[in-house]
C-alpha cells in the first residue's frame, strides 16, 4: 500500500506503546496481558492507524483508527500477522472478536466456531477445523451414557484421581487434559502423569483439548470490560463448545470438583450448573478430597514445592507423580517454582 508502512511495536518503545494504547482505547480495547508480537500500520506522516498482535496461535488486539475503517487496512494487518505466524511454523490460527465485528473476519477467510450472543465470536482460519476435531473424537465414543472431565493437572494429584474415580464408578469417562503449554508442568509431562496415575482405570479415555477447550492464558480479555465479564464469557464459550463435544461422544454428565478458593473455577461451576442441564447434561459437583482437614489441590502442591517441602507433597499425589518430582525434570520445575512470583491460580 503506497504511503503506508508496517513496523513492529516493541514493549520497550514507550512512545509507540502510548500510541498503541490510545488507538486501542478508541475502539474500546485494552492491551492484552499475553502478547508475543505486535505490529503497527503507519501512514505517510508516521501516525499509527492500525494494529494487531499474536499470542501463541491466536490473533488479538486488532484495531483500525475510526476514520480509516473503510480503507481495507484490516486485511493488510491480518495478512502480515498470518505470514508472521507461518514463519513461526503456526498455520492453524484462531481469533476472538465481538459478535458485531465477526463478519469482517468472515470476509477474510475466518470461520466461526462458536459464539456467546452479544459478547464474542470464536473463529479459526479453517472452514472444517472444528468439525474435523469432532470427527476424530467420535471414533472414541464409548456408548451413549458416558461422563466427562476437563483437567489441567498442574501437577496430577490425589484430588484429581478421586474425582476421576467418582466419575468412573458406573460409566466410561472421557478425560480431557488441557493442551496449552501455559502451566509450570509441560503438557506432555502432565498427560504422562495422568496416564500413569489412571493406568488401572480401564474405562477412562484420555483426550487432548487442542485449541477447542480454552485455558485462562489463551482466552483474551482485551475487549471485555472487567475480570468478572472475562470469566463469565470464557465459561459460557467453553460450555457452548463442550455441548457440541458431548453430543458426538454421548456424554450425559460432566464432573467437576467444588472450589473453595478459586474465583474463576467457582464461577465456571455456577455457569455449568445453569447451562449444561438445559442441554440434557448433568453437572455433578464433587466435594474436594481433603487431608487433615485441608483440601488437596495442585496449587497447594506447587506452594509446598516452592517452599522446599517436597516430602510433604508425598501424601497429596500418586506415587508416579512423586517419582517424577524426584527426577531431573521434576527438579527443573521445582527450581522454576522457587523463582516464580506466584504459583497459585485464582
Amino acid at each position: 500500500m503506497y504511503g503506508y508502512y508496517l513496523s513492529q511495536i516493541r514493549a520497550s518503545d514507550k512512545y509507540a506503546r502510548q500510541e498503541l494504547k490510545a488507538l486501542l482505547a478508541g475502539e474500546g480495547i485494552r492491551i492484552d496481558a499475553n502478547l508475543d508480537y505486535t505490529v503497527g500500520l503507519y501512514d505517510e506522516d508516521g501516525k499509527l492507524i492500525a494494529t494487531g498482535s499474536c499470542f501463541a496461535n491466536t490473533l488479538r488486539c486488532l484495531a483500525i483508527e475510526k476514520t480509516r475503517q473503510s480503507e481495507g487496512l484490516l486485511g493488510t494487518v491480518l495478512t502480515h500477522l498470518i505470514e508472521y505466524e507461518m514463519r513461526r511454523g503456526i498455520s492453524h490460527l484462531f481469533l476472538y472478536t465481538g459478535t458485531d465485528k465477526a463478519f469482517y473476519f468472515s470476509d477474510l477467510g475466518f470461520a466461526e466456531i462458536a459464539r456467546v450472543d452479544g459478547v464474542l465470536s470464536f473463529m479459526e482460519n479453517r472452514s472444517h477445523g472444528f468439525s474435523s476435531y469432532l470427527e476424530g473424537l467420535a471414533k472414541q465414543k464409548r456408548g451413549c451414557d458416558s461422563a466427562a472431565l476437563v483437567m489441567n493437572c498442574n501437577p496430577f494429584t490425589l484430588g484429581h484421581r478421586r474425582l476421576i474415580e467418582a466419575a468412573a464408578v458406573k460409566q466410561a469417562v472421557h478425560l480431557f487434559v488441557v493442551s496449552e503449554d501455559a502451566s509450570f508442568f509441560p503438557f506432555k509431562d502432565r498427560l504422562m502423569l495422568v496416564e500413569k496415575g489412571c493406568a488401572d482405570l480401564k474405562n477412562v479415555v484420555l483426550h487432548e483439548t487442542g485449541s477447542y477447550m480454552i485455558s485462562n492464558s489463551v482466552f483474551p480479555s482485551y475487549f471485555l470490560e472487567d475480570d468478572q465479564a472475562v470469566i463469565r464469557a470464557q465459561a459460557k464459550l467453553d460450555v457452548t463448545l463442550f455441548k457440541k463435544i458431548a453430543h458426538v461422544l454421548g456424554i450425559t454428565a460432566r464432573f467437576v470438583g467444588d472450589e473453595p478458593y478459586s474465583k474463576v473455577t467457582r464461577i465456571y461451576n455456577e455457569i455449568m450448573s445453569e447451562e449444561l442441564p438445559r442441554a440434557g447434561i448433568d453437572c455433578v459437583i464433587i466435594p474436594r478430597e481433603e487431608i487433615n482437614g485441608e483440601p488437596i489441590s495442585a496449587s497447594r502442591v506447587r506452594q509446598l514445592l516452592r517452599g522446599g517441602r517436597l516430602e510433604e507433597v508425598r501424601a497429596l499425589v500418586p506415587p508416579s507423580t512423586f517419582d517424577y518430582l524426584q527426577g531431573a525434570k521434576g527438579r527443573e520445575i521445582i527450581e522454576k517454582l522457587i523463582n516464580a512470583e506466584n504459583v497459585v491460580h485464582y
